[in-house]
C-alpha cells in the first residue's frame, strides 16, 4: 500500500478534504483532522483510546500509539507498506467517523454497525 492509495481512500469519504498541518499532508472533515501522512510508509489517524487499544492488541506491528499526550488521546501511527487494503480502509473510515458530523455519518450509512473498529 502507498501514501497515494491512502490519500485516495481518505478523499473518497464524504466531506473529506486535503490540507496540511505543520507542512505535512492531512485529511479532514471541516476543520477536524482524521488522518495525516507525515512520512512515506506511515500514516497517523485519530482513533478513540479504546479503539487504539483494540488495534494495538489485534494488529501488532501494524500500529503504535503516537508518543506522549497525543497517543494517550488516541492518535495512532499506522505502518502501512505491507498492510492489507481492507484493514487500512476500515481504520481510515473509523478515524473519519470519529470526527465527521453526525449528518455525514448518517448520510454515508456508516453511523452504526460498521465493520471497522468498534468501541
Amino acid at each position: 500500500m502507498t501514501s497515494e492509495e491512502i490519500a485516495r481512500m481518505a478523499l473518497a469519504l464524504p466531506g473529506a478534504l486535503e490540507d496540511s498541518h505543520f507542512g505535512k499532508r492531512d485529511f479532514r472533515v471541516g476543520s477536524r483532522i482524521f488522518l495525516t501522512l507525515p512520512e512515506p510508509g506511515r500514516a497517523v489517524c485519530k482513533l478513540k483510546p479504546d479503539q487504539q487499544a483494540m488495534l494495538l492488541e489485534t494488529e501488532p506491528g501494524l500500529c503504535a500509539a503516537v508518543p506522549g499526550g497525543w497517543g494517550a488521546k488516541g492518535w495512532t501511527s499506522l505502518y502501512f507498506d505491507s498492510a492489507e487494503h481492507d484493514t487500512i480502509s476500515g481504520i481510515v473510515e473509523t478515524a473519519w467517523r470519529n470526527v465527521a458530523p453526525k449528518r455525514l455519518r448518517a448520510a454515508s450509512g456508516t453511523d452504526s454497525d460498521h465493520p471497522g473498529l468498534h468501541a
